[in-house]
């Protein structure tokens, strides 16, 4: 038996401290984490139950979708969408908006997802994640469309991931710090194992996909040059670099052991006319808020994201995010 604190005690004793609370808020976090569940089954059995592969479809993005990505929004939209705390929700795998059917109540919360962040690992059994985002209802929400949805970072109610590598795991923010959860295959319970996690300020790892090095702007390139000329450059110390290409487990190692985390705009995205290559409100923003409460720094460079006033559902920003220290660093360059 374990003696540890599950994350619905957890939840419950959280919702207590709150004056009026109706329990709505810990349900619908209770739902998400039974969807999670049910998504690192299917990701732990893999090609076992023939989910691996290319589904043969694009998402509104123009991307490939994976069988993965069309199976696991589906297990997210049916997790949550009969309980009566949701008015809609958004999905980076869905055009418009998923009104809640009409056999169900609506609740007073909007959720935004990324089911499967990094499905292009999965054939090659690297680590990938689910990323969350819960927001209010604003006015009437008896039917509402895509422009409630349009809120800034800043109006965020929770947000999270969970994590489906050697062990699956479930970090949660609610605005009052950062806690992680392992999942105990056993009970099918997620245990609190890293109660208040905390990213360090300073680093020596930074994280960015090196391919694009030819197109990135000159900030960025002074800031990876300076990193990459070591003990002899002028920062005086040695940096490791890193490339999982899966967001959540580049964010999750930087909450473990600090780093930095850069996919700037440059030039080739800038010629196709795209703000950036991460999406603000199924990526960026949740993770923002889980660094900021960690501790940690968020940017575009130039804004901090969690501040950027969206005007798309599937809109796109640059994200630097990670220790303070070198966050810091990027934006003044940017500054400069």
């Amino acid at each position: 038996m374990h003696n540890g604190t599950t994350i619905t005690q957890f939840i419950i004793e959280e919702q207590r401290k709150i004056e009026g609370a109706t329990g709505d808020f810990t349900s619908l976090l209770n739902d998400i984490v039974t969807a999670c569940k049910v998504i690192s089954n299917m990701v732990n059995k893999g090609e076992l139950i023939g989910v691996l592969g290319s589904a043969g479809s694009e998402n509104v993005q123009g991307e490939t979708q994976k069988k993965l990505d069309i199976i696991t929004n589906e297990v997210f939209l049916k997790s949550n969408e009969w309980a009566g705390h949701l008015s809609a929700m958004a999905s980076e795998e869905m055009d418009d908006i998923y009104e809640i059917p009409n056999q169900y109540p609506r609740g007073k919360y909007l959720l935004t997802f990324d089911p499967l962040d990094g499905s292009s690992n999965t054939d090659v059994n690297v680590s990938v994640g689910t990323i969350f985002s819960i927001l209010r209802c604003p006015g009437e929400r008896v039917c509402p469309n895509k422009d409630a949805f349009l809120q800034p970072g800043t109006q965020q109610v929770a947000a999270g991931y969970a994590l489906y590598g050697p062990s699956t795991m479930m970090v949660l923010t609610t605005g009052n710090g950062v806690n992680g959860f392992t999942l105990d295959q056993d009970i099918g319970e997620f245990i609190l194992t890293h109660p208040n996690m905390t990213i360090p300020q300073s680093t020596r790892e930074f994280a960015i996909n090196a391919s694009n090095m030819r197109f990135w702007e000159q900030p960025v390139k002074r800031y990876v040059d300076e990193c990459l000329a070591g003990a002899e450059g002028p920062r005086g110390e040695d940096f490791n670099m890193r490339w999982i290409a899966s967001m959540v487990a580049e964010v999750h190692r930087i909450l473990t052991r600090g780093g930095i985390f850069m996919y700037p705009i440059d030039e080739k995205m800038k010629a196709k006319g795209t703000g950036g290559k991460l999406r603000l409100m199924y990526e960026a923003n949740p993770m923002s808020f889980v660094v900021e409460q960690a501790g940690g720094m968020s940017s575009t460079g130039r804004q901090r994201i969690m501040e950027v006033q969206p005007d798309d559902l599937h809109q796109r920003v640059p994200v630097i995010l990670g220790s303070s220290e070198e966050v810091e660093r990027v934006v003044g360059y940017h500054c400069d």
